[in-house]
């Protein structure tokens, strides 16, 4: 019963100027989402690659912090030594690099579908954890601020950064909440007797593993008591690996966890949680079907089609509101009402979950 908006894409990279001359936006995805003042607010996932006139050359960008700079580095396309086969990476045989970096640009709109991009970079790399890019920002309010949980890409790995901000005019940074592979983490926007809880996403570089975790703080940066929450179910949309997607929101019957899930064939869609309101390591209920998953055009085919992935809802009015990228291309709306995700729920214990 989701309703897709008619003008979806809403958000597309020909709508964004690129951070500065010589670059091109090819992604503008996996948005933060917040409600500020009187308007809707998105911090836009936005990934830019140099403009390449030599078929030859693979050009790859990276914040050096060393430096203080980006910088591009050439590839020759006739090294052999070199892996070119995954226009998103080059595999050099000591290091892997991405091909575009990602920053957060702002986007503001009165109604929520029509938004007014900003011209200059809300955030752009600026550490050693950030050299090859900043990813899928997340925004948690808790009082008067603005938590902005977000991925950090560089060699040493990925990690889970924290900012935050007042007005999304300036921006402070916070360091690492999570070491590498770490990624999909959610900040619960309130205190649950007395302590702040977050779902994150380790990988088992191992074993594979690709499984929500549940942890918890007194300060937002220091993470312990972490405890295995949510995993794969074989033979349902989400057999091949789990993540957070959006803040956790409460509601009268606890709280409601839209999160993404793929199936083994790579096929993200979207589900939901209803956790416990005291204790929300557990799980009352899971959705048996997706309430969002990839049909239109502009979700099967793009920078990395067949995917719907969300960073932020917004719930009002009864309605929960998504925004999610498309394809890894686009920015997408649509909303669907409380009443039919808890509908579509099936209760942890029964067969079908």
């Amino acid at each position: 019963m989701i309703q897709r908006c008619p003008e979806n894409p809403i958000i597309s990279p020909c709508d964004v100027k690129p951070s500065r001359p010589g670059f091109e936006v090819v992604c503008t995805f996996n948005a933060g989402v917040a409600r500020y003042g009187d308007e809707v607010v998105l911090l836009l996932r936005v990934a830019e690659i140099p403009v390449n006139d030599d078929p030859g050359k693979v050009l790859v960008p990276i914040y050096s912090s060393r430096e203080g700079r980006l910088i591009v580095r050439e590839f020759d396309r006739a090294d052999s030594s070199i892996d070119f086969s995954d226009s998103r990476f080059v595999r050099t045989p000591d290091r892997q690099f991405l091909t575009s970096i990602s920053h957060f640009r702002l986007a503001r709109s009165k109604n929520g579908i029509h938004f007014s991009i900003a011209e200059t970079p809300a955030m752009f790399p600026e550490t050693q954890y950030e050299e090859y890019g900043i990813e899928d920002a997340r925004i948690t309010k808790i009082g008067d601020i603005f938590y902005i949980n977000y991925c950090g890409t560089a060699d040493v790995g990925i990690t889970t950064l924290l900012a935050s901000t007042t007005d999304f005019e300036t921006f402070e940074r916070h360091g690492v909440m999570f070491c590498p592979d770490n990624k999909d983490v959610e900040i619960f926007p309130e205190k649950i007797n007395g302590k702040y809880y977050a779902l994150h996403r380790p990988t088992s570089a191992e074993y594979r593993h690709r499984s929500i975790w549940m942890a918890e703080s007194s300060d937002l940066l220091c993470w312990g008591n972490h405890r295995l929450f949510l995993e794969t179910r074989e033979g349902f949309w989400d057999d091949g690996r789990v993540g957070g997607s959006a803040v956790p929101f409460r509601i009268d019957e606890g709280w409601l966890e839209i999160y993404h899930g793929a199936g083994k064939d790579n096929r993200y869609c979207l589900g939901a949680l209803l956790l416990d309101a005291e204790e929300p390591w557990k799980v009352l209920g899971r959705s048996e079907r997706p309430i969002l998953e990839p049909e239109a055009e502009y979700e099967l085919e793009g920078f990395f089609g067949n995917v719907v992935f969300n960073n932020g809802v917004l719930f009002e009015d009864g309605m929960v509101k998504i925004y999610y990228g498309a394809a890894d291309t686009h920015i997408a709306y649509a909303e669907i009402s409380l009443e039919e995700v808890l509908a579509g729920l099936c209760q942890i214990g029964e067969s079908t979950c």
